[in-house]
């Protein structure tokens, strides 16, 4: 079954088992990222390329990692190799504002026009094919049901149903684990604090990127990004909700 476990801090002893971490350089999959590597002995991280107009998060990866192994000795030795996939065709078939130069807008449907479709559909596809590969069993993604632009495939039915083809068509027993499925943008922060303390909150704001836009020049309290698209308005309001209950 697939699992969206709402549990924050994972057992003392990690699971001997491998996990491939959907990893994209924003705020939730570096959270992902640390839960994985608080759950299992083995943890090895997959990004794809394709076409983002956000591409500089591809860049924050390899800091976010580095910083990880240099600043939490007991993840240090649990965090494996690094994959980047190119999916530039994705980029190519799709006509949306995050693959475009193009205002950011909501469709007459009600979906933002940020919504590139079938992407996490393949996404964890290519991940199961490497996992497949790599002998692991457990696949972890930042998809989120709560607090969310209404993307069809962060759904937690449509995750469970993909898991199930997956399985299927491979003939392995893979779980898809989606830690966020059901906390809001707060949640997420208070999960970072209970993970890594104040040191991995630090991580997460100077070493991730959310933006769609891209923006890497103006500094919040939260990160970097330009302040006004919906993932910095949904990360900002997490922040702030957060930053409060510490009051």
């Amino acid at each position: 079954m697939a699992s969206s476990e709402a549990a924050a801090p994972g057992p003392a002893a990690p699971a001997p088992e491998g996990a491939l971490v959907l990893f994209s350089g924003g705020q939730d999959s570096a959270t992902c990222l640390a839960w994985a590597l608080e759950r299992w002995e083995r943890v090895e991280t997959l990004g794809f390329d394709y076409g983002q107009r956000h591409r500089v998060e591809l860049e924050c990866r390899a800091t976010f990692r580095e910083r990880i192994a240099a600043e939490f000795p007991r993840w240090a030795g649990r965090l494996g190799a690094d994959h980047t996939l190119p999916l530039g065709v994705l980029g190519e078939i799709s006509d949306t504002a995050m693959t475009r130069e193009a205002e950011i807008r909501f469709r007459e449907d009600g979906l933002p026009n940020t919504f590139v479709p079938g992407r996490n559909l393949l996404f964890v596809t290519f991940a199961a094919a490497l996992a497949y590969r790599r002998g692991l069993r457990h696949l972890v993604g930042g998809m989120c049901e709560t607090d969310y632009s209404g993307y069809p495939d962060c759904r937690d039915d449509t995750l469970k149903a993909l898991q199930v083809a997956i399985n299927l068509g491979m003939d392995r027993r893979f779980v898809l684990h989606t830690p966020l499925m059901w906390r809001d943008k707060r949640a997420t922060w208070v999960l970072a604090e209970q993970l890594g303390g104040e040191a991995l909150v630090e991580r997460v704001v100077e070493d991730t990127h959310t933006c769609y836009l891209g923006d890497r020049t103006h500094r919040h309290p939260w990160g970097y990004g330009c302040g006004t698209c919906p993932a910095c308005e949904l990360r900002a309001r997490g922040w702030e909700q957060y930053r409060a209950e510490a009051v």
